[in-house]
């Protein structure tokens, strides 16, 4: 009976002991740092202006990139400057990715001529030139984010530069947003001024973002400024690489895309002129977007694939380093929730998926800058900078 008893309080103490460390672990589990965008009332511009300089970007190296999208309106507050800072450093975080043009067209860099004279810039980044130069000097790598040709506002400000409908007015995707036409070189150059301009002011990198023509809405409606077809929007998306290599390189600066996470397997343009080994050879990094919230039922033979994070990220990845090179491949991974709700596991799920295809580099997205803390490891001697 004693003998019982013992066992039963040995049992209980156990028990008990491992609940504790599950609600402790659950506690930690829960809390995410929260990069939240200010108040809707708070428009860019009633975000204090910045005076830019050109400086020189500095040479960084780094045995791989780890980073965090930030928006324009967060990288401007000074209060959410403080929190993604933490996360640099105390995480294995290196890489900060910052809006300086976003869909709806709004330029937030100042110090571009065409950009001024057509009055699309808004005052969203105080003391950006600072911010970069503070994030370098902490080993923060600094990427800037450029929607290229999905632009809703120079179009309407230049509607010479807008694909069209076929009774010439601008055409607009199902949420109502213009683009611009990937074949007219005005629109290439408008977007290169403001790449140019962020290399000068201090950013390491240069990533192009809907670097694609229209995929959403009645696309059969789009007039071109030459005539269409797969083939030649392939030719114009990559001629646009070679004119931004051009420009661009001799500056020192590196250039990535963004691609649609199906490019690594799809072997046509899905309808939107990307093509990853054709686009890949004139860039640095390609960032395939393989959230497994944007695959259909089953993609890779997966019923759910927002439920498989793990194999959807190592199907599609594995499917790239079949054609492209391994140290060219950054995928953008998913923190955020869309249908299936995703936390720490699932973000480690595709960051394992990424290691066991031997690719170290990894960014993640979510749309409203808040990042699961408790999915990142600590720094360590790979992840700090050498000078």
């Amino acid at each position: 009976m004693k003998k019982q008893r013992l066992n039963f309080f040995i049992s209980l103490t156990v028990f008990s002991l491992f609940a504790i460390a599950r609600w402790i672990d659950y506690e930690a589990h829960s809390k995410s740092a929260r990069l939240e965008q200010p108040q809707e009332e708070q428009s860019a511009a009633d975000v204090a202006p910045t005076v830019l300089t050109d400086i020189k970007p500095k040479k960084i190296k780094r045995k791989y990139i780890r980073g965090i999208h930030l928006s324009a309106l967060i990288s401007g507050s000074e209060k959410r400057r403080k929190i993604a800072a933490d996360l640099f450093d105390n995480t294995e975080l290196n890489t900060a990715v910052i809006d300086i043009k976003e869909y709806e067209g709004k330029v937030y860099i100042d110090g571009v001529k065409i950009v001024n004279a057509n009055g699309t810039y808004a005052k969203a980044m105080p003391d950006l030139k600072k911010y970069i130069s503070d994030l370098k000097e902490k080993g923060v790598y600094t990427i800037a984010r450029i929607v290229v040709f999905r632009d809703n506002t120079i179009t309407r400000k230049n509607p010479g530069l807008a694909v069209k409908n076929p009774d010439g007015t601008i055409w607009t995707d199902r949420k109502g947003v213009a683009w611009l036409d990937p074949y007219n070189k005005d629109a290439w150059d408008y977007n290169l001024q403001i790449a140019e301009r962020a290399v000068n002011i201090g950013f390491d990198e240069i990533q192009f973002d809907y670097i694609r023509f229209p995929s959403d809405g009645n696309t059969k409606n789009c007039c071109y400024s030459k005539p269409h077809s797969a083939a030649e929007a392939l030719k114009a998306l990559v001629c646009f690489l070679k004119e931004s290599n051009k420009r661009l390189k001799t500056k020192g600066t590196k250039i990535s895309i963004d691609v649609f996470g199906l490019t690594t397997t799809a072997t046509d343009d899905m309808g939107i002129g990307q093509k990853i080994v054709e686009m890949t050879e004139w860039i640095d990094y390609v960032s395939p977007m393989v959230y497994p919230s944007h695959y259909g039922k089953w993609n890779y033979g997966i019923a759910d694939p927002n439920k498989e994070p793990y194999k959807v990220v190592y199907f599609a990845l594995a499917d790239a380093l079949k054609r492209i090179p391994a140290e060219k491949v950054r995928p953008w991974l998913q923190d955020f929730s869309l249908g299936y709700k995703y936390g720490r596991d699932e973000v480690k799920a595709q960051m394992q998926a990424c290691y066991d295809n031997k690719v170290s580099s990894w960014l993640l997205w979510n749309p409203r800058c808040v990042y699961t803390k408790d999915a990142l490891k600590g720094q360590d001697e790979d992840t700090l900078t050498s000078r």
